[in-house]
């Protein structure tokens, strides 16, 4: 029998799917971790305790507990959160935590001197993005100016995926679809690095070697065999970012597909003909050789649910907290009783790209409840969606058909209002282990085993969530009033007294 293997490190969860030539999944593991947030601003993660730390664990459990034997598995394929920032020295171990993608805003200031030095325009126009909290170069100039001693001892910087696969492999590589986040580093004319935006950000030997993801980049190791599992000698691809694995896994393969995935934060993925240059979306070859892709992402969204669920929800039980909430907010009707959310609990990402921006509660009066006030938390995600689709209007990208995963998707106010806000229908496939069912048939593509569209087979679709026209009109108001809260309340949440 053959099996594939995939794990998936996410923000706050690691999943792992050992899954057989058909698709079926024969076992399946989740281990938590947390998010570290040491100041404001500020996200990372402990690499070698929440990355390989659960990567470990996690290979472990699901060859246990299937009983397979591990020779049996074909390839195996990780992704993770991303892009990170992480310095490791000349053994490959960290010296510091992981810096963690958009939602860590730390390298403001070196984004603007990039900017200064560059300019915007020619950034925008030779890498296809422009710099953002999304942007790994700023993250390293940080490093070189905020810790010069640990950037002294830094023999590769690497982000999350490659650290978990130079621990399986003792080799450093990243794919062409992660590269494309490190800013200004890549060039997508060239499909590689290059010094002509690097103003002394660092040596280009300092950073992995550059693959397509379904590429063999090694094989696991006798050691690492021996902390994982894994049989020595099984071939590990060069893998992915999270929201890449997990749009495979619902059949985002072609020009006009879209997934949004619903996590700890709302991540978009529309595969595209050619290029989409834009300042207020993210560029990147797509996970294939001649394939595009335009992204975009919020800066919170099932990390602004959880923050709601530690901080007024305390009584409730945690493994029930989620649904206990969404039921509540299922008693207040559309549009919260008036109550509208901003959701930049940590700025924004896109098409906002503003660090600075803050959250906000509008429309409070005695009358209203918890629920209404979490079913508008709910509702803004869905408004910063409808923001992100606008954008996507506007520059003459529409989907043809969406495709919506991650545990968001389980909550049915929160999905139903993202398609009355927007007026999009979504689909839902029957298997919503995402990104690391996504990695097993990456794993399966890479050895020959399956063909692209198979991956319909292994994940059929299962349902699909209509716009109801009666909720348009409140929505629509409300979505008003959340553009014009942002755009009103800007000085003051840059500081500038009026």
């Amino acid at each position: 029998m053959k099996y594939y293997l995939g794990i998936d490190i996410g923000t706050f969860e690691s999943k792992a799917a050992l899954v057989d030539g058909e698709g079926n999944i024969i076992a399946s593991a989740s281990h938590p971790h947390k998010m570290l947030v040491p100041q404001a601003g500020w996200a990372e993660h402990n690499a070698d305790e929440d990355w390989w730390g659960d990567f470990k664990r996690l290979s472990s459990q699901v060859i246990r507990d299937s009983k397979i034997n591990s020779k049996d598995i074909r390839a195996v394929a990780a992704s993770a959160i991303g892009p990170c920032m992480l310095p490791i020295d000349g053994n490959g171990d960290p010296l510091m935590n992981g810096v963690l993608y958009g939602v860590d805003t730390r390298a403001t200031k070196e984004i603007e001197y990039l900017n200064d030095k560059l300019g915007v325009d020619t950034i925008l126009a030779q890498t296809g993005n422009s710099l953002t909290s999304q942007s790994v170069g700023p993250k390293i100039l940080w490093l070189k100016n905020q810790r010069p001693d640990l950037y002294a001892k830094t023999a590769k910087f690497v982000t999350s995926t490659t650290f978990i696969n130079q621990k399986l492999t003792g080799r450093c590589f990243i794919d062409h679809y992660s590269a494309a986040n490190w800013g200004p580093l890549y060039l997508p004319d060239e499909e590689g690095w290059s010094d002509r935006l690097n103003p002394g950000i660092c040596r280009l030997d300092q950073l992995a070697e550059i693959a397509w993801t379904t590429d063999i980049i090694g094989e696991v190791t006798k050691h690492a065999a021996s902390e994982t599992g894994i049989a020595a000698g099984t071939p590990v691809i060069a893998g992915t970012i999270d929201a890449a694995s997990e749009a495979i896994s619902v059949g985002v393969l072609n020009s006009g597909d879209m997934m949004v995935m619903y996590g700890s934060t709302i991540f978009i993925i529309l595969v595209t003909k050619s290029r989409v240059d834009d300042a207020r979306l993210w560029y990147a070859p797509w996970l294939f050789k001649g394939q595009h892709a335009s992204m975009s992402g919020l800066a919170t969204s099932g990390t602004l649910t959880h923050w709601f669920r530690q901080n007024f929800g305390k009584e409730l039980a945690e493994k029930d907290a989620a649904i206990a909430l969404a039921n509540e907010a299922s008693t207040s009707p559309p549009g919260a009783n008036g109550i509208v959310v901003l959701p930049y609990f940590s700025g924004e990402r896109t098409p906002r790209h503003d660090p600075q921006a803050k959250g906000m509660i509008y429309g409070l009066d005695l009358t209203h409840s918890r629920a209404d006030i979490y079913r508008a938390f709910l509702e803004s995600i869905a408004f910063g969606t409808k923001h992100i689709f606008d954008t996507y209007a506007e520059t003459n990208q529409t989907p043809r058909h969406i495709e919506s995963v991650g545990g968001g998707t389980k909550n049915s106010v929160w999905l139903q209002a993202t398609s009355d806000v927007t007026g999009f229908v979504q689909s839902i496939r029957e298997k919503t282990s995402g990104a690391s069912f996504g990695n097993a048939f990456l794993a399966a593509l890479s050895v020959g085993d399956v063909q692209h569209d198979e991956i319909n087979m292994w994940n059929k679709a299962q349902r699909q969530c209509l716009p109801k026209l009666e909720n348009q009109q409140v929505y629509a108001e409300n979505y008003r009033k959340f553009l014009q809260l942002y755009e009103r309340n800007r000085d003051l949440m840059h500081g500038q007294v009026l």
